[in-house]
């Protein structure tokens, strides 16, 4: 049976004015229309909510169809699908998610029927007999999802690289998304730098997610349901970046029992709780490290240097549903970090707080609306300071985020569906640079708000940013998918008022055949200050008048395939152009008091091909991902206008990841790394400075090109290993072995020039050895 056209027999009004011999710009004026108001008559309809059978735990990308026809809808971030114009007549049902049984139902629709069912979906086979990492293939083929990664939690908590499973080390793994070193768990995507992706906590923003000494990020897998980055070319409803999205939502809860889980690793342990309260669940995890035990087991071998850094973090939310149209959660997130060193040729101390609180509304109008309200508060502050060869430097700051989004998502019918939404934010910045001053004696105390302290910032600033949105999916045939967005903000600070269109498309070439292209404007306001040779910290700042707001054109291509059943080839082309980027004036010697004393500005471009090759189903699974990437920046004010490459420009970057399933109580897993050396600046004289009174003076050395020279490609292997087994009646246990680093290959994690006899010598801090852990976890 042909459902190609389903609403032409219920809803005539379309199609009286579609079916108009008129021309093409009657039909996109006539699409504008459709855009903006609610359709005039419609079919019948289902929604609902799509959940685990046991935690009564919502779904994400779950898929629900009609079988035999071209109607079907993924649930959203809270689990909600809705499907419109279905004619009268009896259907099959399908659900289905990762990891997850299939659920089939017959279903009988009659003229304006609008039901809703929810479902639940019962967990069975392993996660080896399905899809683990959806990367570039669509489950759902009405989304445009370009350059779109979603990776399900389990497959992120198989892959163990110090003892931890890790968020971003995992997307790590994927072509096109880098790291400035081996121990760095900042994201550089795709020629992009760290600030200039948007990562969201339940819809809210976190600022500098990464724990101290770039081990690992600051988010625990086990508070996490869902992972999903958008490496490029994202809708309008994300702003305020200009390279990629990651959006991480947390577990609501067990709504049927209490769960737990305790595991004791090497370097960390983590322990959490779930479990039914009131009318909904809760979910409380938190995890520390005890680094300080591995540094004494380290400190006999005398070619070892190794900081002293600790840190924890905790997270917390609470879901309560409010009938079947309603739902209310209340979700923390704290993170607190120290790493001090003095006996590495830097003496520095560095002190990193997260704090994160927010309360989130959805409400389902009727059976196509679905409403969504978050207000969050965001605080970040970090402080940084110590002796670089007689170099004092000393760097505080603090931002504080409140924001205010409300989200109308209005299935319009099967063929399209719109979204609007407003966002507000406030912002509270505090900023203190002192290069070449002197620290004071309570200086390694972690900035506060104070009066004291206040006093002692250059910058107090507030800023506010108005923002609001529209967007489409439509699908004019079968085979042709359009998504239309234009994103409009004001920033007040800055003075200005930018417009962002987005627009992508897709052409299904045949059944296993697509193409994909998109392109859009992307603005950020937000600036980074960060040291050359320590990029593990955020600083941040607002874009006023005496500098440009930083501003990205992204143009897409991709080719994706599917060769043979379960075995993805695709194909990824892109280029970037960036304004006003921002380089820290580190030459600054009077304090200053705008945005514009801190930065120079100028303008770049990246570009490059990623090819991606999976296996996804069976025993043995994994991929090999290949990107060729080029980054280039020009700044008036730096290396002499002369156009050069960031630190960040790895130029080849290969990925090797696969995991065997034995059986059902062993699985293995490697993964292989290679990159081309980051970029650094050399040194090719020096000279001393002297102070009234001093003999000999500070040296100081005379830099080479910015980033002109290269370090060594940097390559590293992986391995680990799990037994899982019951260790009690019902109470599942793992123990996990993993070896970091596998050949010992140290990495120059950074080079520095320091005078020696009257003569330049280079210095190279390496990372870490190998590295063996062995984990132990149990569920409760």
């Amino acid at each position: 049976m042909n459902q190609s056209s389903p609403s032409k027999k219920y809803c005539p009004v379309f199609y009286l004015f579609w079916d108009i011999h008129g021309t093409d710009i009657l039909r996109f004026l006539f699409f504008i229309v459709v855009f903006a108001v609610p359709f005039l008559c419609k079919a019948g309809s289902i929604s609902g909510v799509v959940k685990d059978s046991v935690t009564k735990e919502t779904l994400i990308g779950a898929t629900v169809y009609l079988e035999g026809t071209s109607l079907g809808a993924k649930t959203n971030t809270n689990g909600y699908y809705s499907i419109s114009d279905i004619p009268k007549g009896k259907y099959t049902i399908s659900v289905k998610s990762v990891s997850y049984q299939e659920f089939r139902q017959e279903l009988n629709i009659t003229t304006d029927d609008s039901r809703r069912l929810d479902f639940e979906l019962t967990v069975g086979g392993t996660l080896a007999e399905e899809v683990v990492v959806e990367a570039f293939r669509d489950s759902d083929k009405s989304q445009i999802t370009i350059s779109k990664v979603n990776i399900p939690v389990e497959q992120i908590k198989q892959i163990r690289i110090g003892g931890e499973s890790d968020v971003f080390r995992t997307l790590q793994l994927l072509p096109g998304v880098l790291t400035s070193s081996q121990i760095s768990s900042g994201l550089f995507v795709r020629g992009g730098s760290p600030d200039q992706n948007l990562v969201l906590l339940d819809g809210s923003a976190v600022y500098n997610p990464s724990h101290l000494f770039g081990f690992i990020s600051t988010f625990n897998s086990e508070a996490i349901k869902d992972v999903e980055l958008i490496k490029g070319g994202f809708p309008a409803e994300y702003g305020g970046r200009m390279s990629s999205v990651l959006n991480i939502t947390q577990k609501d809860g067990n709504q049927s029992e209490i769960d737990g889980m305790a595991s004791i690793g090497a370097i960390s342990s983590k322990l959490s709780l779930e479990g039914p309260l009131g009318n909904g669940s809760f979910f409380l995890g938190g995890r520390r490290t005890y680094f300080e035990l591995i540094k004494a087991a380290l400190d006999g071998n005398v070619d070892i240097e190794v900081p002293d850094f600790g840190f924890y973090d905790v997270n917390g939310k609470i879901t309560q549903n409010f009938g079947d149209d309603d739902k209310v959660s209340i979700s923390g997130f704290i993170s607190n970090d120290r790493l001090e060193a003095a006996d590495l040729g830097v003496s520095f101390a560095l002190d990193v707080g997260n704090r994160l609180a927010a309360i989130r509304w959805t409400h389902i109008f009727e059976d196509n609306l679905f409403w969504d309200n978050n207000f969050s508060f965001s605080r970040y502050q970090t402080q940084f300071g110590g002796d670089n060869s007689g170099f004092d430097f000393l760097i505080r700051n603090r931002i504080e985020d409140f924001t205010l989004k409300s989200a109308l998502e209005w299935f319009n019918s099967d063929k399209l569906t719109t979204k609007y939404g407003i966002e507000v934010n406030a912002y509270n910045f505090g900023y203190l640079q002192d290069f070449d001053g002197t620290v004071g004696d309570n200086d390694d105390e972690p900035a506060n708000e104070t009066e004291n302290n206040q006093g002692e910032l250059d910058l107090n600033i507030r800023d506010y940013n108005y923002s609001g949105y529209a967007q489409a999916n439509y699908r004019p045939d079968e085979l042709i998918f359009i998504q239309l967005g234009l994103r409009g903000s004001y920033w007040q600070t800055a003075e200005k008022v930018t417009l962002d269109p987005r627009f992508a498309i897709k052409y299904i070439l045949t059944e296993d055949v697509s193409i994909k292209a998109a392109t859009g404007i992307f603005h950020q306001n937000l600036k980074l200050a960060t040291l050359p040779d320590f990029t593990f910290f955020d600083t941040w700042l607002p874009t006023d008048t005496t500098v440009g707001l930083s501003r990205a054109y992204h143009y897409i291509l991709s080719l994706e395939t599917m060769p043979i059943e379960g075995y993805n080839l695709n194909f990824d082309v892109y280029y970037k152009y960036l304004e006003n980027l921002s380089e820290l004036n580190t030459i600054q010697i009077e304090r200053g008091t705008t945005t514009g004393d801190y930065f120079f500005q100028g303008n770049g471009q990246a570009y490059g091909f990623e090819v991606f090759f999976q296996k996804s189903v069976g025993d043995f699974s994994g991929w090999i991902g290949y990107a060729l990437g080029f980054v280039e920046a020009e700044f008036d004010s730096v290396n002499f206008g002369t156009p050069f490459r960031p630190k960040w420009d790895r130029r080849h970057d290969l990925k090797l990841v696969g995991s065997y399933q034995l059986d059902e109580s062993w699985d293995f897993g490697a993964t292989f790394i290679f990159q081309s050396g980051q970029s650094y600046t050399g040194a090719s004289s020096f000279w001393y400075s002297r102070l009234p009174g001093d003999i000999k003076g500070r040296p100081r050395t005379y830099p080479t090109q910015r980033w002109g020279l290269r370090l060594p490609p940097s390559h590293q292997l992986n391995l680990y290993a799990s037994y899982g087994w019951d260790l009690f009646e019902d109470v599942p246990a793992k123990l996990i072995l993993d070896i970091y680093n596998v050949y010992s290959r140290r990495d120059i994690w950074f080079r520095r020039f320091v005078e020696e006899e009257n003569s330049i010598v280079s210095e190279d801090f390496l990372l870490l050895p190998i590295l063996p852990t062995i984990s132990f976890e149990v569920r409760f």
